[in-house]
């Protein structure tokens, strides 16, 4: 369940409504992140979905490490290519994060 600045018992009330019904309404809305649909990410779409931020997305576009296709003058990720990615990312394996993973100087 997404995480609320105020617990959803408190904005329930305020609604005047049920904390349960609220909550099942939550569940059958999904995620609101982006639509489910599209088949072609913007990097920003896709940088969100991964929970990264656009930079380190190009990074890893320029890499190869995610697959995304030129369209005119856009750039566009497919949106399997997301769940290959992580996939992939966790077939590696959990490993303990060294400085260069947080860009700082050591």
């Amino acid at each position: 369940m997404p995480q609320f600045p105020l617990p959803v018992s408190q904005i329930a009330h305020a609604l005047g409504v049920p904390e349960d019904a609220l909550c099942a309404l939550i569940a059958q809305s999904g995620d609101s992140a982006g639509d489910p649909t599209l088949v072609g990410l913007t990097v920003a779409e896709a940088a969100r979905r991964i929970g990264i931020g656009r930079t380190k997305l190009y990074e890893y576009i320029a890499t190869g490490e995610i697959a995304s296709v030129k369209i005119g003058s856009l750039r566009r990720i497919p949106a399997e290519a997301v769940s290959e990615f992580l996939a992939r990312r966790m077939q590696a394996g959990d490993r303990r994060p060294k400085a260069a993973d947080f860009d700082t100087a050591a």
